[in-house]
């Protein structure tokens, strides 16, 4: 990549948006100029970035003016100022679900469908955290057997639930250990030393919000809706990195070697699996990293052509900001911005 690109950062002051600004530097992608953006209430903080401090502004129409690529950490923030930016010829990537189902829109996983950037009309969506996670192992699978079936359970850390989750992670298991109470606020129930099997609202057939967004997005990233999906999404009392347990049943046979194999050979896929010496994912050693591990890879011995899989992933950084700037290195790559007006 030899183009430089002028970047503007929206939700600067938030989780994933410094995550987005780790990972910038991290991966060394080519900035010309930079600016930083948030609500009212954020602007006027100094961030520093390279070496330069930045004074965090407040997101307004104009924000995007003479910018190449928006980054929206998040929020109703690419409803407010998704049509501005591509207006005046600035790519948003956006990490909300604002914009995933738009049929206008591509959902892009890097290792998965990079192509579908080069058809953007302005706004390209970042998929949800445990389908990112998912579909990176779901690929290799798919183009060696085909997938018919998947049937996926969560085990979702609290941090992607904010801030607030992990505050209340801390507080209410230092309260429970202590003999105290600290009634949940974040979350419907309480977290510590406990399994919530509810994320997001409820909505058709007593599925979450949370788990159509599993089955919805990996049809649409994958461009197969034959694939059945069902999910359950369930959080846990874990910092950091998402687990999910995994059973897919393919259309031709697929060993649990033959699967290794291609999963090992796979784009952002370490394989963790070796059981003789208890290896296998678990997400106090996959945070802070960018690939997505898989093992306790076995065929399931109650269908033909089954196999189960679990799949380990940091939902912060391989889940929204990792994915959000390799999809803005793919619009270099593929040369897809937009002219400016």
């Amino acid at each position: 990549m030899n183009k430089k690109a002028n970047v503007v950062i929206v939700g600067a002051s938030g989780a994933v948006g410094q995550e987005l600004l780790n990972i910038l530097n991290e991966r060394e992608f080519p900035i010309n100029k930079l600016k930083l953006c948030a609500t009212s209430r954020s602007a006027g903080r100094e961030v520093e970035f390279q070496g330069k401090k930045y004074i965090i502004e407040e997101t307004t129409d104009d924000s995007f003016n003479g910018m190449d690529i928006a980054l929206f950490a998040g929020g109703k923030a690419s409803l407010d100022f998704g049509p501005a930016a591509v207006e005046r010829g600035c790519v948003v990537i956006d990490n909300s679900s604002n914009y995933r189902m738009d049929p206008e829109v591509p959902l892009v996983v890097p290792e998965v469908n990079p192509e579908d950037v080069k058809w953007h009309k302005g706004i390209i969506a970042n998929p949800n955290c445990s389908t990112i996670i998912m579909v990176v192992a779901l690929k290799p699978i798919y183009d060696a057997a085909g997938i018919k079936r998947v049937v996926v359970s969560t085990y979702q850390a609290v941090s992607g639930a904010g801030k607030e989750g992990i505050e209340e992670l801390t507080a209410q298991t230092k309260a429970v250990i202590e003999g105290g109470e600290y009634p949940p606020n974040k979350f419907a129930h309480q977290i510590a030393f406990n399994l919530i099997p509810h994320i997001d609202v409820f909505k058709d057939m007593d599925y979450t919000k949370e788990e159509w967004k599993m089955v919805l997005e990996t049809q649409k990233i994958m461009n197969d809706d034959s694939i059945a999906v069902t999910a359950t999404t369930v959080r846990v009392p874990v910092y950091r990195s998402h687990s999910e347990s995994i059973n897919i049943e393919t259309k031709s046979k697929l060993s649990a070697a033959e699967a290794k194999k291609v999963l090992a050979d796979a784009p952002g896929v370490i394989v963790q699996d070796d059981i003789s010496q208890n290896i296998y994912p678990m997400p106090l050693f996959t945070s802070n990293t960018d690939e997505v591990f898989v093992g306790r890879i076995r065929e399931d011995n109650t269908i033909e052509n089954g196999l189960n899989l679990w799949v380990v992933g940091d939902q912060i950084r391989k889940g929204a900001a990792t994915n959000a700037v390799q999809i803005a290195e793919l619009l270099l790559k593929y040369n897809c911005l937009m002219e400016k007006k």
